[in-house]
């Protein structure tokens, strides 16, 4: 079953992206900020990983930075998820290691078009 890690500090945020992907048959784990993200990955590394641009002490763009540094780290497919279109914000995602971007908020649909775009089975 694949493994996807959702990365979010929102509760509600987890739950549907949880909901939606559990349904699919995704199996999933959750990490309430970047740094228990990145513990999780140390420990086992999951098979894709959807992040919030927008977290307290450390953003998704330096998640995806030290995500893409550790061994193994250049693996999973990461869908970056942001409530910025700001075309800079939304470069930098993509230079620090995003797959694919899907703006909030997200419905169903989209959140499976973007793992299916991003190469999770």
């Amino acid at each position: 079953m694949t493994c996807v890690l959702i990365v979010d500090d929102s509760p509600i945020i987890r739950k549907v992206a949880r909901h939606v992907l559990q349904t699919h048959g995704y199996d999933i784990i959750e990490a309430a900020d970047g740094q228990a993200g990145l513990d999780i990955c140390a420990t086992s590394m999951p098979d894709a990983i959807l992040v919030d641009s927008n977290m307290p002490m450390m953003d998704g763009c330096e998640f995806l930075r030290r995500l893409r540094a550790m061994p193994d780290g250049g693996q999973p497919r990461v869908v970056f998820c942001t409530t910025e279109n700001e075309v800079g914000h939304l470069a930098r995602a993509m230079y620090a290691g995003a797959n694919s971007y899907m703006m909030k908020p997200f419905d169903r649909d989209m959140i499976i078009a973007k793992f299916g775009e991003a190469g999770v089975p």
